[in-house]
């Protein structure tokens, strides 16, 4: 069968594998000791002894495809089968089909790029009737019942799904079973009279990775307690490393964020956890992470497709992902091409070019994006059309125009004229003004080294514009990343801040939400409270906006809306410091979305008072056990 395209770090690992057929794209290879007098010598006993134990669910197969372009190092598995007449269908199919283009492409890039988009083209295609099913009840259930006998565990303990492996205990691998439940991995191996049962608790494991070693080629690799533990031979490892890594970061997550998890429907009961909604969880998040995009987004569906690039003049492999207010694209070919599409900013769903399946999306930027080979593209046009008009309503348009102070009062002379009773006013009114632009003013006559420094980058950028768009819904690119690691000029900071963590979305999604925060904690008291007054004199005291009650009175609203907002991390040191350069380069709600977006999701443990407690809990644990020890 075609197997997504992965890489393959040993093409021969201890000559397991021998070259039957070979061309200067492709190499077929056969599983060493596999149809062969004799068993192949003592390396094919070897393999065929690690085959002989594994069950019919994760065997290795015996035959592969491997695709490799000349002068490269670099191997991609793309298919595998368990005769050889299948795998040789697949090889004949790549010559009669896949040789005879590769020979058009100037660069090796392009050759990998067009073979990796055929086999995912093909996945596809074979997919389209089939759907991923739940495992079989029968199965399951015995698996139950192993699982129960073998641990002896709590009635509670649920079982998510299980898995055939191989632990290597010292250089021997023995094969088993891991289980994976709700609070534990536990593997249990029985063979030729030796016993071996691993429980291992989730919140206990300090290190969880993938790894390659000599012996094998992938292994998953647990630390605990500081021993070492490795599992491998399994027939999809990435699907396994997922769900171990998800199942231990909730274990976390419950020690830490006990409120948060608590107030998860599915997580809080284990009976609601299921292996399905893991991994479609697991989907999700890594969609919202992958295009910043608020975390109640939820992955709906994945299109394969092609989009068109109008600045490149060409149609750019990719996945269309939709959520219930977003249509995103990642592109799959090397192009590092993606688009973000809020259903807000969407005008018109049309059908272009039925022939191509093509699929077209305006915009209120007056921008056109056009995907073709679309499955299902006449149904995914009535979805879209019928979702854009749910989100049309009046509560998704934002002004950010909130209650704006006089613009004909200069800073110092609106701060010299206030009376203690109008500072306590300007104390609620939302500033609508970057203080860079007030209390930094550039002089355009007299420009040194860094302000045209900072003049070229504009212009720079003011050009990706032109070509790629403008806001929220640009082409992101490869040369949009290069700009961003140049720098981002002191102009356009606040703007692409917002745009590229994502604070653009969440402001938008939320609309008079940061106004009544203001209105609702300002004459709180609490401890934050009393921490951030006694920070807001030492935020910056150098720059000026910061030694006017303008730019103080702005900082107070933001950090004490954040922390009655997020009680949990409330208020910590630095924060301060983070959100008065916010404060300088972006509007307050701006700023106010930034700290959000800093704190909950580009950065969530770093600003963290739970952790911090935690860690003092344990230093002062130690020393009392070293003083004990001492004594």
């Amino acid at each position: 069968m075609w197997l997504k395209p992965e890489e393959v770090l040993l093409k021969n690992a201890l000559k397991l594998w021998v070259q039957e057929r070979s061309n200067q794209y492709f190499v077929l290879q056969r599983r060493r000791g596999y149809g062969e007098e004799g068993g192949g010598g003592l390396a094919g006993l070897l393999v065929g002894t690690l085959d002989a134990v594994l069950d019919s669910t994760s065997k290795v197969a015996p035959f592969r495809i491997l695709h490799q372009t000349p002068d490269s190092q670099v191997y991609w598995s793309i298919a595998c089968g368990s005769s050889r007449e299948e795998i040789t269908e697949h090889w004949d199919w790549l010559e009669h089909n896949v040789m005879k283009t590769l020979s058009v492409f100037d660069s090796n890039e392009d050759i990998t790029s067009f073979v990796q988009g055929k086999i995912r083209g093909l996945i596809a295609e074979e997919g389209k009737s089939s759907f991923t099913k739940e495992e079989d009840p029968e199965k399951f259930r015995e698996g139950l019942m192993k699982f129960e006998k073998c641990f002896g565990l709590p009635e509670k303990e649920k079982l998510v799904t299980y898995y055939s492996c191989s632990y290597w205990k010292g250089r021997v691998p023995c094969q088993g079973w891991l289980y994976l439940s709700t609070n534990f991995l536990s593997f249990y191996s029985f063979l030729l009279g030796a016993e071996i049962k691993l429980i291992i608790s989730w919140d206990e494991i300090s290190k969880l990775e993938k790894t390659s070693n000599v012996i094998l080629t992938e292994s998953i690799h647990v630390c605990s307690h500081g021993e070492d533990h490795y599992f491998s031979m399994f027939l999809h490892i990435s699907e396994t490393f997922l769900l171990m890594e998800q199942l231990a970061n909730y274990a976390v997550r419950r020690l830490f964020d006990k409120e948060t998890f608590e107030n998860d429907p599915v997580l809080h009961d284990p009976l609601q956890i299921t292996k399905r909604g893991l991994e479609s969880r697991a989907h999700s998040e890594q969609f919202s992470a992958f295009f910043r995009l608020p975390k109640e987004e939820t992955l709906k569906e994945v299109h394969e497709c092609f989009l068109w690039v109008p600045f490149s003049h060409y149609n750019t492999h990719g996945k269309m992902c939709i959520s219930e207010n977003y249509i995103c694209f990642a592109s799959q070919d090397g192009s590092l091409c993606s688009v973000i599409i809020p259903l807000r900013e969407v005008t018109g769903v049309d059908k272009a070019d039925p022939a191509n399946r093509g699929v077209s999306i305006s915009t209120k930027g007056k921008t056109a994006f056009r995907f073709t080979e679309v499955r299902d593209f006449e149904q995914l046009v009535a979805k879209l059309r019928m979702k854009c008009n749910a989100t049309s309503s009046p509560q998704h348009i934002i002004n950010t125009e909130v209650a704006a102070s006089s613009a004909s009062d200069t800073p110092k002379d609106f701060d010299a004229g206030l009376s203690k009773t109008d500072q306590r006013d300007n104390s609620k009114t939302v500033s609508t003004e970057a203080l860079m632009t007030v209390y930094h003013p550039q002089d355009a006559e007299n420009l040194d080294s860094k302000m045209l420094k900072e003049k070229m980058k504009e212009q720079s950028w003011n050009i990706l514009f032109v070509e790629r768009g403008h806001g929220v819904s640009m082409f992101r690119t490869k040369k949009t990343r290069d700009l961003v690691v140049r720098g981002i000029p002191e102009a356009l900071r606040g703007e692409l801040w917002l745009l590229f963590s994502g604070a653009v979305n969440d402001m938008a999604s939320n609309p008079g939400y940061y106004t009544e925060l203001v209105e609702k904690s300002l004459g709180t008291c609490t401890l934050a409270t009393d921490e951030i007054e006694r920070d807001l004199r030492r935020s910056l005291p150098e720059h000026p906006a910061f030694q006017s009650d303008t730019g103080i009175s702005a900082l107070r609203r933001v950090l004490t809306a954040y922390a009655y907002r997020n009680p949990q991390i409330g208020y910590c040191q630095a924060m301060n410091i983070l959100t008065s350069v916010l404060l300088l380069y972006a509007k307050e709600e701006e700023a106010f979305w930034l700290l959000v977006a800093v704190c909950e999701r580009m950065l969530p443990d770093y600003f963290n008072r739970r952790i911090i407690v935690c860690c003092l809990l344990k230093v002062q644990s130690m020393w009392w056990t070293v003083s004990s020890m001492m004594e």
